[in-house]
């Protein structure tokens, strides 16, 4: 892959830019205590293990990301075949996903009882070159504090187990955030790290179609940024935080950790927009962007705010607003201008192409390569921002909508973003019915 330079005379990479650049950008590496494995050759494609929460409804996430990774993705304005072979599924709430289970029965995928047994095909060492992980959907408890008490950990702990048991690992995709709880999330970052093997993850939207065609260069002086989007539970507001932190990781020497998160809720969140005109600021540049009515995101029924400060005195915030899809504003030193950056029109009805794509893409793209396509720390920093989020609103078992400033030393995580433009350009996919194998 040809390597990413920053431009520094302009701290946009233009659509036309970025297709100069092949294969989209410079992956990242990684050390660690184990020796990976030989680059995959062309003639073997990764055989890849699907364990997944609930696989019941076109509108699952097992449904939009695993149809794709078996039937091909829409990249770049067109049909993309996928570069692996879905092999094996595991499936938590088996008896209410009857969707998965006609999938595959369909493309002859076989179905285990258990994670080790998907991830070994049944035998007792590691069997598979990669494994997904989608537990975003199914019937879970929620916690007091608003956790989706999903069952990302539990399955991937379980993974690492084999991993651990065969003295070899491979690449993992865990679909959304690490986990609801920060201890957890840390450590599953750190196996990846102690065992060797490619982590990512995350939410959809930072690749997925922009307005502008724009990626902001690598040591671009970023000052005060905001998200704008829907932040109404804890998987919205991931969305959202992620976002962020593509954008925020570029800024000049690179992402230095995270030092406080507080949640605000309700109306005493435009009173925080007043105190900090740096906010009210970009805020405001949205709503003239959208032509929309001054103070037009004042009417939100449950509006709320995640605010950010990182070590190096930078500042963020997300800010509850619909209308504007995810919408990404920053004050760059030495622009009079805020920059601007939309990711618009989630696409429907739900369809083969419907919703996340270029996420497929990268996922295959770390099959092949062994090589994270962004850096996995970035994955770690949105987990915790959003797990402190959900804490911040609580102490000793008391509610309260302006919440405590949460200090996050924990969240001292340094790194420097190498990649180039990872979203997707060219035509929106066309309404295609899903690949299924049978009619109904």
């Amino acid at each position: 892959m040809t390597e990413y330079h920053p431009m520094k005379s302009n701290p946009l990479i233009t659509r036309r830019g970025m297709l100069r650049t092949t294969g989209m950008a410079a992956l990242t590496g990684l050390t660690g205590s184990l020796a990976p494995a030989a680059p995959q050759t062309p003639q073997r494609r990764p055989r890849i293990a699907c364990c997944v929460s609930f696989w019941g409804a076109p509108g699952s996430h097992a449904d939009w990301i695993i149809c794709k990774l078996m039937d091909g993705y829409w990249w770049q304005g067109a049909h993309t075949p996928s570069r692996v072979d879905i092999v094996s599924a595991y499936i938590h709430q088996f008896d209410t996903s009857v969707l998965g289970q006609k999938v595959c029965k369909a493309k002859d995928i076989p179905i285990y009882k258990t994670v080790a047994e998907a991830v070994t095909l049944g035998g007792k060492e590691l069997a598979v070159d990669g494994v997904v992980i989608v537990a975003e959907h199914g019937n879970y408890a929620t916690d007091l504090k608003g956790h989706w008490l999903l069952p990302r950990w539990w399955i991937y702990q379980q993974v690492i187990g084999v991993f651990e048991r065969s003295k070899r690992s491979a690449p993992v995709f865990n679909d959304k955030h690490l986990s609801y709880n920060w201890d957890d999330a840390k450590w599953m970052f750190d196996k990846s790290r102690e065992l060797n093997f490619p982590l990512t993850g995350g939410s959809s939207i930072p690749v997925y179609f922009r307005k502008p065609e724009v990626e902001i260069a690598i040591d671009t002086p970023i000052k005060n940024s905001i998200v704008i989007g829907d932040a109404a539970d804890e998987g919205a507001i991931f969305h959202c935080i992620d976002v962020l932190q593509a954008f925020v990781e570029r800024r000049k020497g690179g992402e230095t950790g995270v030092k406080a998160v507080q949640s605000i809720r309700g109306p005493e969140t435009w009173k925080w927009v007043e105190q900090n005109p740096w906010a009210g600021k970009l805020l405001n540049s949205v709503t003239a962007k959208f032509d929309l009515k001054p103070g037009a995101f004042r009417s939100n029924a449950r509006p709320n705010a995640c605010i950010v400060e990182y070590n190096d005195g930078t500042k963020a915030a997300v800010i509850a607003g619909r209308g504007v899809g995810w919408t990404y504003a920053c004050d760059i030193e030495g622009q009079k201008e805020p920059t601007i950056i939309s990711m618009l029109g989630w696409p429907g009805p739900y369809a083969q192409y419907h919703a996340s794509n270029a996420q497929p893409h990268w996922i295959t793209e770390m099959m092949v390569t062994r090589k994270e396509p962004f850096n996995a720390e970035r994955l770690l920093l949105s987990t915790g921002i959003t797990n402190h989020y959900m804490e911040s609103n609580w102490q000793s078992g008391r509610y309260s909508a302006v919440g405590r400033r949460v200090e996050t030393s924990v969240m001292n995580i340094s790194y420097r973003s190498t990649r180039g433009p990872q979203f997707s350009t060219g035509a929106r996919p066309p309404d295609r019915p899903y690949i299924r194998g049978f009619e109904r």
